[in-house]
């Protein structure tokens, strides 16, 4: 299965005419809509959703909706001028008001059901009808697809209004989680993480909901308080918004034989996520049997160097469960997700993820998620024991090519050549015990630093003197693997490897507690920080930007932990 790609942009998209003929709905247009759903887009109530690929769903329009801000780098990217944020029915439709939409863009969005898996054991009491036929975007509506300069994206609001997965919540996100996800996203794109992109972000000036959080001060585990939030909506773009999660619902659907076209819904998701994530990896001429085995060999290699590239830039995902795993290979759902500050192997900022979901167990939770990629590509192959047997083979090496990755990882920090057991058995130990900030103190060393002076700015803790010379004795054992070699390139690698801004909570919350009040400066000052996180920046930014947590911040309610990000 190929879509005929548009012609390549020649110059820069001005106008929302210009825009709306870049429509190009491939999701909607070649797989199968829910036979139950109504098709003008009015399907708001939970409910069972038994078959077919999605939803029709009109969002709901955002009340009073201002604009926050823009990615003027992914609209110059896009090739869009940023006049577009100034024209009236980009606004409206990118605050959910579909009515502006001009043909062929069509006034129907759409919603996709997903199955729930959280370490390979699949779920189904969070579906309300406990049987995992109401469980999927919730508050997440599709508006928008296009081939800009031969790629396809999709543009999805988040906090668009109800769908039928909605579970009687009001489908709408609030400010402090939009602003979150919209900064996040670019920071991840501009640390050269794979992810999800942020396009547009628009709160409501009249429209608040009620959600638990933190009182100022707090140090509980879980919220103490109710607050009126304003609700907003961000757009987030990808290639697609394909899970893990989608493939195991047809596949599901598959071995419970819930219908007839079960096995020809999954076939065509499983082409569809083919031809829109992996086009340029798997010859779609190929036999299709063989195009399976491509495809779970690729996204295999996508998922074990996205994970390893999230440690290396200290985040961590938080609710790794396969709802929340792209199946295209990146960073994708930007709920309750960290960055390490003060190292610690099993840093987790959600108050509900515990350690199997913790900084370092990253890899064995991506392993859980692509077993459960691998369990739904099989009934694909189930009369073809030659190719089963091939893919069984490429899904038992998934640990080795995960260790790879992570080894390969740990090099390029170091600036060295292949990855040392024992020198980095040394450096966690040495990195817990001085209690390092893990961004700082990788980005120091990127200097190369001939004593321990220049690394103590890391250090959480005052060291003593033994802990002293077994860092001395570390640095040794570290410049004789960098003998004989450039050590100002090496330097220069190192500090692309490893950033010199990152995200830190404490940082962060004053801009979305600030933009609460219709103030937007530290919003848009955080967009040009993080968006620039291994350049050298002015000295007012390293002063505010470049330092360890304040102890005020240890264990803070909504800042070291979150139960929650709606």
């Amino acid at each position: 299965m190929t879509y005929p790609s548009k012609k390549p942009l020649k110059q820069k998209v001005t106008t929302f005419d210009e825009f709306a003929q870049m429509a190009d709905y491939s999701f909607m247009d070649h797989l199968n809509v829910d036979p139950d759903a109504d098709t003008d887009g009015k399907n708001y109530q939970p409910r069972q959703v038994f078959s077919g690929h999605f939803v029709p769903v009109k969002p709901t329009p955002l009340g009073a909706p201002e604009y926050i801000s823009h990615s003027s780098t992914f609209f110059n990217e896009l090739g869009l001028s940023n006049e577009l944020i100034l024209e009236e029915n980009f606004r409206l439709v990118f605050t959910g008001d579909l009515s502006a939409a001009r043909a062929p863009m069509r006034s129907v969005g759409w919603a996709t059901g997903y199955a729930l898996s959280i370490y390979g054991t699949e779920y189904t009491q969070q579906c309300p009808f406990g049987t995992g036929n109401g469980y999927g975007d919730g508050r997440a509506i599709s508006v928008f697809e296009a081939v800009i300069n031969g790629q396809r994206w999709e543009m999805q609001l988040k906090g668009g209004g109800q769908t039928p997965y909605c579970r009687s919540a009001d489908g709408r996100a609030v400010l402090r989680s939009s602003i979150r996800e919209f900064l996040a996203q670019e920071h991840m794109h501009a640390l050269s993480v794979p992810t999800s992109r942020s396009f547009t972000l628009y709160v409501s000036k009249s429209e608040t909901v009620t959600r638990p959080w933190y009182s100022e001060g707090s140090r509980s585990t879980d919220p103490d308080i109710l607050i009126e939030n304003p609700v907003a909506i961000s757009t987030r773009v990808a290639p697609s918004f394909l899970r893990v999660g989608q493939l195991e619902l047809f596949a599901r659907r598959v071995r419970n034989n819930a219908h007839k076209n079960a096995p020809r819904e999954l076939r065509m998701i499983v082409e569809h996520l083919i031809e829109r994530e992996y086009k340029d990896d798997i010859d779609q001429t190929l036999p299709f049997i063989t195009q399976i085995i491509e495809l779970a060999t690729v996204s295999r290699k996508r998922l074990t160097s996205l994970v390893a590239n999230w440690i290396r830039v200290g985040y961590c995902q938080g609710n790794f469960n396969s709802d929340n795993c792209a199946a295209g290979g990146h960073t994708l759902d930007y709920g309750p997700f960290g960055f390490c500050e003060i190292f610690d192997t099993e840093f987790q900022p959600w108050t509900g993820g515990g350690q199997h979901f913790s900084f370092f167990n990253q890899p064995t939770a991506a392993e859980a998620n692509y077993h459960m990629f691998w369990t739904a590509l099989r009934p694909l192959l189930v009369e073809e024991p030659e190719a089963l047997e091939r893919l069984d083979q490429v899904r038992r090496s998934f640990a080795e090519e995960m260790e790879s990755q992570i080894h390969s990882m740990w090099a390029s920090k170091l600036g060295i050549t292949e990855y040392q057991p024992k020198l980095f058995k040394q450096l966690f130990e040495l990195m817990s015990r001085s209690e390092v900030d893990y961004t700082i103190f990788f980005r120091e060393l990127s200097h190369i630093p001939d004593n321990i002076s220049a690394l103590k700015k890391s250090f959480y803790v005052k060291t003593s003197q033994a802990v002293d010379d077994q860092w001395v004795s570390w640095l040794k054992s570290w410049h004789e693997l960098l003998m004989d070699r450039d050590l100002s390139e090496i330097s220069m690698k190192m500090k692309l490897t490893n950033p010199k801004y990152t995200w830190r909570e404490w940082l962060v919350v004053p801009a979305y507690q600030q933009a609460m009040q219709g103030d937007y400066t530290l919003v848009k000052e955080l967009q040009e920080v993080l968006n620039y996180p291994y350049n050298e920046q002015s000295i007012e930014i390293e002063d505010k930007y470049y330092r360890l947590k304040p102890k005020q911040f240890y264990n803070a309610g909504g800042v070291s932990h979150y139960s929650c990000s709606s």
